[in-house]
């Protein structure tokens, strides 16, 4: 069974969470451990006629027989992590590793107050950035430091290496998107670490050889919340004409839409060593294919940008995604 890391090829929003929690239940994932940078970043998934937004647990908590687990270089806020437990009840085999950072009240004032961070780069206001500084000073708290998580902490990276070695499917889920990483992204108007797929292996404390797939989720047309270059932007008016308005999951701020950007997809590709690629949001290239769950029935159309973005990227495209719901996919992996 493999290892496999999920991470966003654009600048975030393209709909990971929907693949995380889809190959979590393909292939049966017995942990999925979140990296990143914390509760700044926020997963949508739908299933039926339930829409959750979460931003602490893994996106792939719909899997009920996985244990999901936060790895020691993601940031916890005690606060986000405690709802999210009382919505979703899955704090029976949810995990987080003692040596977290913990974002304390002050961080969030800091995050917010701060015009550089607030108005400059457009910062979600979720305290990340001060509590990572924090960390780096080494004066942050830790999350065994925290009595209310004690009955959650466990040590990630053995638990992780451990159901890997055991040949265990294991997930490695990424947040956010390459464009806004700290050392790859549009400098200053980024995040505050690194977003990139090797990075999110060495959040949960995994090595690079233990890594069997790297599949970096695309989205037809990128999306970006918040400041900072965007090559290809729509005007608002172009983008409401396409039908396409969405809103960023912790900030509810209207994300800005632009059209596939297949240098960007390219280089993305390369740095985060990408096996496979995700595509969502096709039936924006095709309404017809709304909702479509075998590849037969997809459109010349949608065919011929699938192609392109084999093409743009010397990746093979192996999920497909046609809607929002969970269950409109197509998954054609198996076949590559």
């Amino acid at each position: 069974m493999p290892s496999t890391i999920i991470v966003g090829g654009f600048f975030g929003d393209e709909g990971k969470g929907k693949i995380v929690a889809h190959i979590a239940q393909q292939d049966k994932a017995k942990i999925i451990a979140r990296g990143g940078v914390g509760p700044n970043a926020g997963h949508t998934v739908e299933v039926g006629d339930k829409k959750y937004g979460v931003r602490m647990v893994p996106s792939g908590f719909v899997y009920p027989d996985a244990k999901l687990m936060i790895g020691s270089g993601v940031l916890v806020d005690p606060r986000v992590f405690a709802r999210e437990l009382e919505t979703l009840q899955c704090g029976d085999r949810t995990f987080i590793d003692g040596r977290c950072g913990v974002i304390e009240e002050e961080h969030i004032f800091k995050d917010k107050n701060d015009a550089h961070l607030s108005k400059t780069v457009g910062s979600t206001g979720s305290g990340c950035g001060p509590a990572n500084s924090d960390r780096v000073m080494r004066t942050a708290r830790l999350a065994r430091d925290v009595p209310e998580l004690a009955p959650y902490i466990v040590d990630v990276a053995q638990n992780v290496n451990d159901s890997i070695d055991a040949g265990d499917a294991v997930i490695i889920e990424g947040t956010q998107g390459f464009g806004i990483s700290l050392y790859y992204g549009n400098y200053p108007y980024v995040t505050s670490k690194d977003t990139s797929a090797s990075q999110m292996a060495a959040d949960v404390g995994v090595g690079p050889t233990k890594i069997d797939d790297v599949i970096v989720v695309f989205k037809a047309f990128p999306t970006r919340v918040g400041e900072g270059p965007f090559p290809t932007e729509l005007s608002h008016d172009d983008s409401m004409a396409m039908g396409i308005q969405e809103f960023g999951t912790v900030t509810r701020r209207e994300r800005r839409i632009g059209t596939w950007d297949g240098k960007m997809a390219r280089y993305s590709a390369m740095i985060n060593g990408c096996t496979a690629i995700a595509i969502t949001g096709v039936d924006h290239i095709d309404k017809s294919v709304f909702g479509v769950k075998e590849y037969s029935k997809l459109t010349p159309a949608v065919k011929k940008f699938l192609d392109q973005i084999e093409g743009d990227t010397g990746c093979p495209v192996g999920i497909i995604s046609t809607g929002p719901e969970q269950s409109q996919i197509i998954d054609i992996r198996n076949e590559l």
